[in-house]
């Protein structure tokens, strides 16, 4: 009886140990652990930003915190130093060298805080569109972080601009968070049209293609008052003159596409009521159906002056020289009356 009892003893205890093990266990503190990375929300790191289980001493500031939206490095060592200054020891690093921290913001990109502006300057200063308005910032404007807290969007509180030199300066308020914060931003400010531009070099009389145009925003002053803003106001039309490319296309440059070139053998047709008579010329110039062209009469050699009415066709005007006349002496002359 007595063995039975001792051994059914040794049983229980078998079984009561590793339980009390696993009480003990979860009485005793965690021990702290280093973490990996960070994410801080204020100008401050603390232990428990860094080390996990920190206990008591979890909200105790040890670092400087990065710049907002920043990420910076600290070194394994420099966490244990620093959390043994305060009684924590026997850090476990976790074979981790360093941790990464990162400062949590709210981020403005450039793009809000320029179109912000264009759009002030354009309604307090009566430019147009502010779409038109094209900035150029002294200092390279940059994405702003402000606290990630932060609410409200960016205003131009103050405004100043020179519509002769385009110079402006803008003092922009920041979303708050636990502080407020202003901006200062300087440049020029200039007002823009979209002109259609060469995209390589084109000579005279060719025919302008879609794809020999691209569109740019050029200043409006510089573009002057005849400049193609519109790619169908150009394709389809030839060069006045050789043209370079990279610059601003005008109307003044550009002509309906010759239909005889300078050179070229023509028709000459002189009509009077009842009579048509049609003699070989040779173009003194080039132009477009519609156009009036110097011609050379062949027979004559004299030049007179006619509008070309279709490919290698040119009527003589009634008024100038008659081609009748200038007809080899084996032919009759046709009188025309007037």
């Amino acid at each position: 009886m007595t063995r039975k009892i001792a051994l059914a003893l040794v049983t229980l205890a078998a079984f009561a140990l590793p339980a009390a093990a696993q009480t003990l266990a979860a009485l005793s503190p965690a021990h702290p652990k280093l973490k990996p990375e960070a994410v801080v929300t204020g100008d401050v790191v603390r232990v428990g930003d860094l080390v996990a289980n920190a206990g008591i001493i979890a909200d105790v500031p040890i670092f400087r915190a990065p710049d907002l939206g920043a990420t910076g490095t600290v070194s394994a060592e420099a966490v244990a130093e620093a959390v043994r200054q305060h009684a924590l020891v026997g850090l476990d690093t976790a074979g981790l060298s360093e941790v990464t921290v990162t400062r949590a913001s709210r981020a403005i990109p450039a793009e809000d805080i320029e179109q912000r502006i264009a759009r002030a300057i354009a309604a307090q200063f009566a430019l147009g569109e502010a779409k038109d308005i094209a900035l150029n910032f002294d200092n390279e404007l940059r994405t702003v972080h402000v606290e990630a807290g932060a609410r409200g969007e960016p205003r131009v509180v103050r405004l100043s601009y020179d519509a002769r030199s385009g110079q402006f300066s803008a003092l922009i308020q920041l979303p708050a968070g636990a502080t407020a914060r202003a901006l200062r931003l300087t440049g020029r400010a200039m007002v823009t049209t979209p002109v259609a531009v060469l995209t390589n070099p084109i000579e005279r009389g060719a025919v302008i293609k879609d794809s020999d145009i691209t569109m740019e925003r050029r200043p409006r002053a510089e573009v002057g008052r005849d400049a193609v803003t519109d790619r169908a106001q150009a394709v389809g039309l030839a060069a006045r003159n050789a043209l370079d490319a990279g610059r601003p296309l005008h109307t003044s440059q550009l002509m309906r596409p010759e239909t005889i070139q300078r050179g070229e053998q023509v028709t000459l047709i002189y009509e009077v009521p009842g009579i048509v008579l049609t003699v070989r010329g040779k173009a003194a110039e080039g132009g477009a159906e519609g156009d009036m062209i110097s011609v050379l009469n062949e027979q004559s050699k004299r030049t007179v002056q006619g509008v070309i009415v279709g490919p290698g066709r040119v009527l003589i005007d009634s008024r100038g020289p008659r081609i009748a006349a200038n007809l080899p002496p084996s032919e009759p002359a046709a009188e025309s009356k007037h």
